[in-house]
């Protein structure tokens, strides 16, 4: 039993810091945030929840000014402010933000947003283990290498997260009469919009490389539609 003592803290010091990351989380966009009024926004939302047979999604504006669509843990669905200048600006299109409002409610249909939860414990556990083991053989930097091969791994988890959440959005998007365009257009902007991606290599990036995503988005298109 000892012999894990170690990994138990380390997944119980895991569990508590996310539970505490999502009570600080939950108050900032409390305080922060309101439902979105745009008329046109709303006006694509509710064509997404024709497509699942929900009588409306409720959408918030986040009042930050980073171009970001984000689902919370408690499964709320969030554009931040920036997008909406963009929007505003005339610089992304209605049908666009739809997509990100579907990527997000993808996120919390798969339930990635609770998985998290586990596997950011079990990211502890293994930084943890790690480090104990490496720092005996490499003194002084057995922990800066466990830290950065935990980062790797969360970056892979975040990354399949995200093409599932594309090819749910891009099915979300063709059923509900909007098609797959205005996704693969914004995925196009986004670098852009939001200074994202540049020369990091894609496998230390939480998010997958822009044209990785357009094609699997594609090939999804092309293998439902039967092309």
């Amino acid at each position: 039993m000892l012999k894990f003592s170690p990994l138990i803290l380390a997944l119980l010091y895991g569990f508590a810091v996310y539970q505490v990351s999502v009570w600080r989380t939950r108050r900032a966009l409390d305080a922060q945030s309101t439902e979105l009024a745009e008329p046109r926004l709303r006006a694509v939302c509710e064509k997404l929840a024709r497509a699942l047979d929900l009588p409306r999604i409720k959408v918030h504006v986040y009042e930050i000014a980073p171009v970001n669509g984000l689902a919370a843990p408690d499964g709320r669905i969030f554009l931040t402010r920036g997008f909406l200048q963009k929007f505003n600006a005339g610089e992304v299109t209605a049908e666009e933000i739809a997509s990100v409002v579907a990527h997000e409610l993808g996120h919390v249909a798969l339930g990635h947003s609770r998985r998290r939860m586990v596997d950011f414990s079990a990211q502890n556990a293994l930084r943890t283990a790690l480090a104990a083991v490496l720092s005996r053989f490499i003194p002084g930097f057995g922990g800066m290498i466990a830290s950065g091969l935990a980062r790797l791994v969360a970056a892979r988890i975040s990354r399949v997260d995200e093409y599932e959440a594309d090819a749910y959005a891009s099915a979300l998007m063709i059923k509900a009469g909007l098609g797959t365009g205005p996704q693969k257009s914004l995925l196009s902007k986004l670098d852009k919009l939001g200074g994202v991606g540049g020369a990091t290599p894609a496998w230390l990036m939480s998010h997958p490389k822009t044209q990785a995503r357009l094609k699997a988005i594609s090939d999804n298109e092309a293998k439902w539609l039967g092309a």
